[in-house]
């Protein structure tokens, strides 16, 4: 008998415990400081991963007890967004908000897209964006080949300069290396003209090469750049005609030597990395067959034979 009332009063102490931490646990980590941050929850962010955040970010005070809330209490999961949190919120408040859908949308720019081509989306994506008085006004052309691809997590009600400078910011970020205008330029060409990543660094090579002795590039991309819009293809026609290889633009590099006045596209961190550092090579020349794979030749002969190889 005296064990076992021994071994009671120790579960009841353990159990006093237990409620003691977990009351304290769940409770504000500060009562007082109602200001908010902005949590985001990403996509497949899972509970662990959210319960760790949240207690680094300074929102909880375990980790552990706000896992064991979530998995056990709330019926509903977290939903990825952007949530404004306060230290002087419950953890079961804080739970709970996570559960309430925001009014954040995830919106993919890909890489080499047009600022036109950007804009026309997030007209169709992003509703606020075409009301926004700023979104006549303001030239995103001026941009073009800043406007980072990437995907960018946002309220619905964004303005069109809000996500402009979001676009530029990020460029910033990642682009963690000097890049001159000249490379950048060079980069939209290799987004648009080499499909593969393995490609690029040898197709900025034939650019620079040729560049440096004074030969004409040649490159389709800037005929569809300076073609434009069509009804058949959108902003970049397929099959360019006689005609358009001889378009008066500054961007057609079939008539004009050197390089396009400004990038033609937005490209990705691979293809800027390429043309910041191209490979060492001799080629001049170079063709992509109909699966995307860039085939390279020295001389206008073995060029020719590629043509003859691969897209005949």
């Amino acid at each position: 008998m005296k064990r076992l009332g021994f071994a009671t009063v120790v579960f009841l102490a353990g159990l006093v415990l237990a409620v003691g931490w977990w009351k304290h646990s769940l409770s504000p980590v500060d009562n007082i400081n109602r200001s908010t941050k902005t949590f985001v929850v990403n996509k497949g962010d899972g509970v662990k991963e959210i319960s760790v955040n949240l207690k680094n970010a300074g929102l909880i005070r375990d980790q552990v007890s706000f896992f064991l809330l979530e998995r056990f209490f709330i019926k509903n999961s977290p939903q990825a967004g952007n949530f404004q949190l306060s230290p002087s919120m419950s953890a079961q408040e804080v739970a709970e908000k996570l559960t309430v859908g925001t009014q954040d949308v995830w919106v993919t720019i890909p890489e080499g897209w047009r600022s036109e081509e950007i804009k026309d989306f997030l007209i169709k994506k992003l509703p606020a964006i075409a009301a926004d008085p700023m979104f006549k006004t303001v030239s995103w052309r001026e941009y073009e080949g800043k406007l980072f691809p990437d995907t960018y997590l946002v309220p619905t009600e964004i303005g069109s300069s809000k996500f402009l400078g979001l676009m530029l910011e990020n460029f910033s970020q990642k682009v963690n290396f000097p890049v001159t205008q000249e490379q950048l330029i060079i980069a939209s060409m290799v987004e648009r003209e080499a499909r593969r990543e393995q490609d690029r660094p040898l197709v900025a090579s034939v650019i620079t090469n040729r560049l440096e002795i004074g030969m004409k590039l040649d490159i389709d991309a800037t005929v569809q750049y300076a073609v434009g819009q069509t009804q058949k293809d959108g902003w970049w026609k397929q099959e360019l005609t006689i005609d358009d290889l001889a378009i008066k633009s500054l961007y057609n590099t079939y008539t004009n030597p050197g390089l396009p006045p400004g990038p033609i596209c937005n490209p990705g961190l691979s293809a800027i990395s390429a043309a910041a550092n191209p490979a060492k090579s001799d080629y001049l020349y170079y063709v992509a067959d109909k699966k995307g794979i860039t085939h390279f030749a020295r001389s206008l002969e073995e060029h020719n034979a590629n043509i003859a190889k691969y897209l005949q």
